[in-house]
């Protein structure tokens, strides 16, 4: 699996060249209601299991968590699903609030 620093990713997003890949967000509900990286869609990691059909196997996919452990265990399972452009977030949104937006409520 693939791994983006958040800054890469924060470059990404701000690229009109790229299409942009899907965020998700695998963390709890009352994580992702107290931070969040725009656009994300929430998916906790149990659920992903019941609604992985939702997603779509050929999209560039970048899962999010606090630290990037969860996401990437969530990220392995999409792999051996057959997802074929899966993306780790490294550091999870404790890095996106240190290196992209310091701003960001963290916990």
């Amino acid at each position: 699996m693939r791994q983006v620093s958040a800054a890469q990713l924060s470059q990404w997003l701000a690229d009109p060249q790229r299409s942009k890949p899907l965020l998700l967000d695998v963390r709890e509900p009352w994580e992702f209601a107290t931070c969040r990286i725009d656009g994300s869609l929430s998916m906790p990691m149990r659920g992903i299991p019941a609604r992985h059909n939702e997603l779509n196997r050929d999209a560039e996919i970048v899962m999010i968590c606090h630290h990037g452990a969860r996401s990437f265990q969530a990220g392995m399972y999409l792999e051996q699903l057959g997802f074929g452009s899966v993306i780790n977030l490294q550091g999870g949104v404790a890095a996106w609030a240190r290196d992209v937006d310091p701003a960001m409520p963290t916990y």
